[in-house]
This record gives structure tokens, C-alpha cells and sequence, in this order.
């Protein structure tokens, strides 16, 4: 019998934390240009300010923790932190709000527990619901997608909103800003207008594309395909956001089939939001997610039930910041009660 032979190494290393995280930070690029060009400057301003307050106050805490800031600096979490935080907040978020939020993810949700590897909660969402329970109406100030209502605000005047908090004396903020799609029909419908109606409306016809709303279904598309090659590189595990989308598909379908005046389809849901977002770049955080491969099935699962209970019935638009932190809560009993057995050990 002839043996293929080779050299060594004959085991291949493991990505570092550094290259695993950059790759994720270049799997977001296509997204976050795509929001930019549909949703306007206020996503590049967000992602300036949370990048930048990201990497200060990462290095003042690593400086008063007496641990080697630059090492941890470079390992790409707070870059990741922010990049993720920056492309949940509305395009007008003001300086200040994204500067909170940025400081709650990083110093609060991360450090505050030891830093990398030792947050039970996600930061980027920590920090998302921070500012959406405190700043409600902040949190609602989208701008209008690229081709809708004369479309997002030109450079000098999202920069004083942003920064200065005015803007021109011939102009108001709802004339630049607008509900999403998920916020709009929700609110229809508590109007008592039906899907069908608000969709075909002359007021939000020209807001609903093909899937969902306009950019919106973009954006997920290029971060579900961006998803898709993440898993591909083995960078994070497909059980999540499989079993995300499931349970989303699944509850949006059943709901859609038995009333379909009020309830959106599963394509909606799918393509709206920040359902791919969170499906592939925040539910798979490797940190605060489960780490059984079973136990990946019942986090995933939960999420996409959450997402869907609070986007139907809640208070909030979209519900991916609670669905997460919220099963972020139940993984350490996910865990404990989904381990693998040991092989060899019959008492296992």
C-alpha cells in the first residue's frame, strides 16, 4: 500500500483572534457601504464617531487595567464593536448619542466585566439598548433611502445636524427624516390601516421595494452574502443563523398565511431591519453566544422568536438588540443542559 507523504506541519493552525476578526470587519464592508449610499453620510459620521470613541476609550481602560495597550488594541474587537453598533443607530443619531452608546458597548458591556472573552452580554447591543430606552425619539430619526421623498440630506447639512445640532432655516427634521418600513406599518396598523393599504398608499408607496423597504433589501442581501462566506471560511458557525432564520421564516409565514392583511410576509421580515445584520455578524458572537452545537439551535431559535414577538407585539420596531441580550441571559443554561457527552465515559 503506497501512503501519500508531506512535511510538516501536518496541523494546520487555528486563525488568531486578530485575523478571525478583521475578516469579519471585511465581510461588513459591502453592507456598510451600501448603507452609506443608500441611507446618506449620517452612517459614515456614526461610523467615525463610534470607531473613534471605541479605540480612545478602549486604550484609556487597557491603560488603567495596566495591560499592554496596544496588543489589545489591535485584536480588531473594538473595531468590530463599533462597526456593528454604528450600523444599528439611525443615520441622524446626533455625536452625542453615538458617543454614549459607544462608551456603555466598550467600557460598561466589555470591560467592566474583564474585557475580551468575559462579557456575558453583547457590547454593541448593550449599547444600542442604552440609548433606546433613553433616547427615544434620537432613535427614530432615519433618513429617507436614496430615491425616496427627494432622498437623504447632502453633506453639509447632515454635518450640522450631526455635530451642531441645527439645521437650515428653511428646513425642518421630519422633512429630512422618516419612519423605516417595520415602524411604518406598525404604525398603520395601529391606525387600522392594513399591509396592503399602507403599502399602496400615495404617502409610503414609493418607501416598499420588491422584498421589503428600499435599501433595506439590499443591505441584508449583501450581509447575508456576506454571511454566507464567513461561514464558508469557517469563521463562525452556521447553526445560528440558520436557526434564526428559521424560526423567523417559520412564525412570519404561519402569521402571514392565517391573516395576511396584518401581517407581513417572511421576506419582510427577512429583508427588513437588521435581520441579516444580527443573523451572521451579532447573534454568532463567539463570546456571548452558546457554544454546544445544540445549544446553538435553542439560542438561534430563541432570537428569531424574540425578534418576531417584539417586532409584532411590542413597543419597539425592530427587537434584534433585546432578542440577543435576552438570550445572551439563557446561554449559560443552554450550555449546561446541552453538552455533548463524553466519549468512552458511560456515566456521561
Amino acid at each position: 500500500m503506497i501512503f501519500n507523504q508531506s512535511t510538516s506541519p501536518h496541523v494546520t493552525a487555528s486563525l488568531s483572534v486578530q485575523q478571525m476578526m478583521f475578516m469579519v470587519l471585511y465581510a461588513l464592508i459591502p453592507g456598510a457601504l451600501a448603507s452609506i449610499y443608500f441611507f446618506g453620510w449620517g452612517v459614515l459620521f456614526n461610523l467615525i464617531i463610534a470607531i473613534s470613541v471605541a479605540l480612545g476609550s478602549e486604550a484609556a481602560i487597557l491603560k488603567i487595567r495596566q495591560h499592554n495597550v496596544k496588543e489589545s488594541l489591535y485584536d480588531g474587537s473594538a473595531l468590530i464593536t463599533a462597526s456593528l453598533l454604528a450600523l444599528a443607530l439611525p443615520a441622524l443619531a446626533p455625536w452625542w448619542l453615538t458617543t454614549i452608546a459607544t462608551l456603555f458597548a466598550i467600557v460598561i458591556a466589555k470591560h467592566l466585566y474583564g474585557g475580551l472573552g468575559y462579557n456575558p452580554f453583547n457590547p454593541a447591543m448593550v449599547g444600542y439598548i442604552v440609548v433606546m430606552i433613553s433616547f427615544p425619539l434620537q432613535m427614530t430619526l432615519w433618513t429617507a433611502p436614496m430615491g425616496v421623498h427627494g432622498g437623504w440630506p447632502n453633506f453639509a447639512t447632515t454635518f450640522d445636524w450631526v455635530f451642531l445640532g441645527h439645521l437650515p432655516d428653511t428646513m425642518t427634521l421630519d422633512a429630512i427624516s422618516m419612519a423605516t418600513p417595520i415602524d411604518t406599518i406598525k404604525t398603520q396598523l395601529h391606525q387600522l390601516h392594513d399591509i396592503a393599504e399602507t403599502r399602496n398608499s400615495i404617502e409610503y408607496k414609493a418607501l416598499f421595494g420588491t422584498l421589503s423597504g428600499i435599501g433595506w433589501e439590499w443591505v441584508n442581501s449583501l450581509y447575508l452574502l456576506a454571511g454566507i462566506w464567513l461561514i464558508k471560511k469557517d469563521i463562525i458557525d452556521w447553526r445560528i443563523p440558520v436557526a434564526f432564520l428559521i424560526s423567523l421564516t417559520f412564525l412570519a409565514n404561519f402569521f402571514a398565511v392565517s391573516d395576511f392583511s396584518s401581517n407581513s410576509s417572511a421576506l419582510f421580515h427577512l429583508f427588513s431591519g437588521g435581520t441579516m445584520l444580527c443573523a451572521f455578524f451579532i447573534a454568532t458572537d463567539p463570546i456571548t453566544a452558546s457554544t454546544t452545537p445544540r445549544g446553538r439551535w435553542i439560542y438561534g431559535i430563541g432570537i428569531g422568536i424574540l425578534v418576531f414577538v417584539i417586532r409584532v407585539w411590542g413597543g419597539y420596531p425592530d427587537g434584534i438588540a433585546f432578542a440577543v441580550v435576552l438570550m445572551n441571559m439563557a446561554v449559560p443554561i443552554i450550555d449546561y443542559y446541552t453538552q455533548p457527552k463524553v466519549y468512552g465515559d458511560p456515566e456521561v
